[in-house]
């Protein structure tokens, strides 16, 4: 009887401690910096369309990688909170204010692509959770995946990091419909009181950029270049014609890197003036900060590649270029992103993709921007190994022409593999990093 008694305890003991493993511990902002615990609690939004697919698969290679770097010593805790349809059907609305809550609290968060309709309907999602957590860069990483397949002669010179501007421009949301009376009232007053010439059957919008959120985008950009060891920061606008929005924009980014950022960096104008110190050539340690018109940048991204490093823009201008690039480098299911206030820390890690609807459920799409933007997560907190451990097994699963179909259809001769069969043929990889 007390052998078996002793066995029972034994047990209990054991199954208390396994239960002890998947209790987590919040990650905290402690005066700009991150105190990250060996066990943390990341919330997760499954998303809506292919989104279950690829963060169910993105899941599992974070958690391989944790495993493979720190063996028992590290663990996530994954939380599900709710957004989208999965949150309407649960609650009656698309996003609780306990979602928003949650991801405040624990500071960071992976969420995967949320429905929004277009033309119509409710605003976006994606868009409502950057404005209420005040996530005010977007940020893009867009580097050539070695292998993958690029419609670029040199695809290894590309090498960005896209920093948005996330609360302004169009995405502030100021519009109004055609025919509705606040156009009305908005075109008449234009035409009456500011001589414009805006026809009466027009929708309407507002394009504000302001001072205070120019400059903390660039200065994020900035800062980043610094700590991450990059040769420049272009700003990108079009203020030729836009001049007291995106002209201001060109401005108050040079105000920011001049005054605060001086002894770090080399203006262009500077950089090449003929009676300065430069010479044309760039200073050891210091980053070039130059601006380029909107339109130029298309071009000038492919065919002068590697002459660029960390872009700065307005939002509009971002949404355009980020996906430009992501072209370049293969497709969106490659590039992965991240909304960040870089003074709360609070951060959320995201595929640049949509929702895919008619892909939903059939295990078939590239959940690789969903994995980068886990590997974003992991360098956001501190966890160097293992992002470096995903990253490498990405490169050598692409390397084996283990690929989904949107990429095996840029290969010839190349079987594509579903979601699930990617993710497993990654944490495979992982075995030999």
């Amino acid at each position: 009887m007390i052998a078996h008694a002793e066995l029972q305890m034994s047990s209990q003991i054991k199954m208390q401690n396994e239960k002890s493993k998947d209790i987590g511990s919040k990650i905290e902002n402690m005066d700009g910096i991150l105190n990250v615990p060996e066990r943390p609690i990341i919330p997760y939004i499954e998303g809506d369309g292919i989104g279950p697919d690829v963060i169910k698969a993105t899941k599992r290679v974070l958690d391989g990688a944790v495993e493979k770097a720190y063996g028992p010593q590290k663990k996530i805790v994954w939380l599900e909170v709710l957004a989208g349809e999965k949150a309407q059907k649960k609650y009656s609305e698309y996003l609780p204010e306990e979602t928003l809550k949650k991801i405040k609290e624990h500071t960071v968060a992976l969420k995967g692509p949320l429905t929004t309709p277009i033309a119509g309907g409710f605003r976006s999602l994606n868009v409502t959770l950057r404005q209420k957590l005040d996530l005010y860069a977007c940020v893009r990483p867009v580097k050539y995946l070695p292998t993958a397949p690029s419609k670029l002669k040199n695809p290894e010179e590309l090498d960005i990091v896209i920093f948005r501007e996330n609360t302004e421009d169009v995405y502030s949301g100021i519009e109004f419909e055609e025919g509705s009376e606040e156009a009305k009232k908005l075109i008449e007053f234009l035409n009456n009181e500011m001589n414009t010439n805006v026809r009466i059957d027009s929708g309407v919008g507002i394009k504000p950029i302001s001072e205070y959120a120019t400059k903390r985008i660039v200065r994020a950009a900035i800062n980043y270049a610094i700590k991450n060891n990059r040769k420049s920061v272009t700003i990108v606008h079009k203020g030729n014609i836009m001049k007291f929005t995106e002209g201001a924009f060109m401005r108050w980014a040079y105000e920011v890197a001049n005054k605060e950022f001086k002894d770090k960096i080399v203006t262009e104008t500077e950089l090449f003036k003929p009676d300065g110190p430069y010479k044309g050539t760039m200073p050891e340690g210091k980053i070039l900060v130059k601006d380029r018109l909107a339109d130029s940048m298309f071009q000038q991204l492919l065919l002068r590649t590697k002459q660029y490093d960390v872009l700065a823009l307005p939002n509009l201008n971002g949404d355009y270029i980020s996906d430009l690039a992501a072209a370049m480098g293969g497709g969106l299911g490659l590039a992965p992103g991240a909304n960040i206030n870089y003074e709360t820390n609070i951060a959320l890690f995201e595929p640049t993709h949509g929702t895919a609807p008619s892909y939903a459920n059939q295990d078939k799409v590239n959940p690789t921007s969903a994995i980068l933007s886990g590997v974003m997560l992991f360098r956001h907190i501190g966890w160097k190994e293992a992002a470096d451990t995903v990253e490498k097994a990405l490169e050598k699963t692409v390397s084996q022409r283990k690929v989904t179909y949107d990429l095996a259809r840029q290969l010839e001769g190349i079987q594509p593999i579903g979601t699930s069969k990617f993710a497993d043929a990654v944490i495979e990889n992982m075995k030999a990093v």
